[in-house]
């Protein structure tokens, strides 16, 4: 398995993880191409995923790009950052953009550093992925197709298809669809089903414009390790501790450091985080029965990281309280948000 790689060197940052202005960031994902001369029908483009919380968008992003590049959970709000992802197939790269849910129930500083992630990644693309459950439509989706430009072709991607037990009840849920927006097409899918995938990636590719790629062939992300490692670490953090835990928990990485192996000995990373809580309760939970579930959910971070970074892997965890940070304008920018 490739090793992700960080593509994109980071600009002037503010906060943990060097979030950029969200215009900049999206303005650099427009690089003069670096793999090389044009070459005559070549083919890349931006395309958005974009839908309310919990409907499949990082799974999704993950079965396109075809490597787990963005955290999954059950939890709604799981993606906080703009993560880009790359797949090149035959002639054509495809430049994904995997975009936090948008948030309509709570308007605290993290929520709106969100949502403004979301407004300036559907408005520089060759094409917008709205993702919505099969059959479903509410409010929460409603706001985020409100948000679409309306000259960016837009794919309904109804997810989850899988889950339908009466299929006839389809076709008005989408003539209804219809009617909300011009949608240039409709994509029945399930993002496990490996055929939907290559049908989806298909269609994708009518959109994209005819330029040369911009990234080299195998590169698979513009994020660091480093911050792979701070997403896997509150990929397990959530798994573990289900409903229990806020959302609004993260994970701040204090020491990332790398040797080179000796001999044939692959390199060591060396991994120190925190993850920060709102109140000595929640500190408690994460911690778990004698330290049970903390060490756990450094197990699984360390065994997921020395698989997909191709590395020996040493990290530890620590759990700090810092009440209202989610509502804190400066300590949300501070941990890496906007």
């Amino acid at each position: 398995m490739t090793a992700p790689k960080n593509i994109v060197p980071p600009a002037d940052s503010t906060g943990a993880e060097g979030q950029n202005d969200l215009e900049s960031m999206l303005k650099g994902l427009r690089p003069a191409s670096t793999a090389g001369e044009e070459i005559a029908g070549q083919r890349c483009g931006l395309v958005a995923i974009v839908g309310k919380p919990n409907v499949g968008k990082s799974t999704l992003m993950n079965a396109l790009v075809g490597q787990k590049i963005s955290i999954t959970s059950r939890k709604a709000q799981t993606t906080r950052h703009r993560i880009t992802g790359m797949h090149t197939r035959g002639a054509t790269q495809f430049v994904f953009v995997d975009t936090p849910g948008f948030q309509t129930r709570h308007n605290n500083a993290l929520n709106r550093s969100l949502n403004k992630t979301v407004q300036g990644a559907v408005g520089d693309v060759d094409l917008i992925l709205f993702v919505v459950e099969a059959g479903m439509f509410n409010q929460a989706d409603a706001k985020v197709l409100a948000l679409l430009n309306k000259d960016i072709p837009t794919l309904l991607v109804a997810n989850k298809l899988d889950q339908v037990t009466r299929r006839s009840d389809i076709a008005p849920w989408l003539q209804d669809m219809q009617q909300k927006h011009a949608f240039a097409e409709f994509v029945p899918i399930s993002a496990k089903n490996a055929k939907d995938i290559e049908r989806m990636l298909d269609i994708c590719e009518k959109y994209l414009p005819e330029q040369a790629w911009w990234y080299a062939e195998d590169e698979l992300t513009d994020r660091s390790e480093k911050f792979l490692a701070s997403e896997t670490v509150r990929e397990k953090l959530f798994r573990l501790t289900g409903d229990e835990l806020p959302y609004t928990s993260t994970v701040v990485i204090d020491k990332f450091e790398e040797e080179a192996g000796r001999g044939k000995q692959k390199r060591l990373l060396k991994i120190a985080a925190t993850i920060v809580v709102e109140r000595d309760g929640h500190k408690a939970m994460v911690i778990g029965d004698k330290g049970e579930r903390i060490k756990r959910i450094g197990m699984e971070t360390r065994v997921e990281l020395e698989k997909s970074l191709d590395a020996k892997v040493f990290i530890e965890l620590w759990v700090k309280v810092r009440s209202g940070w989610a509502d804190d304008e400066a300590r949300v920018r501070s941990f890496g948000y906007q």
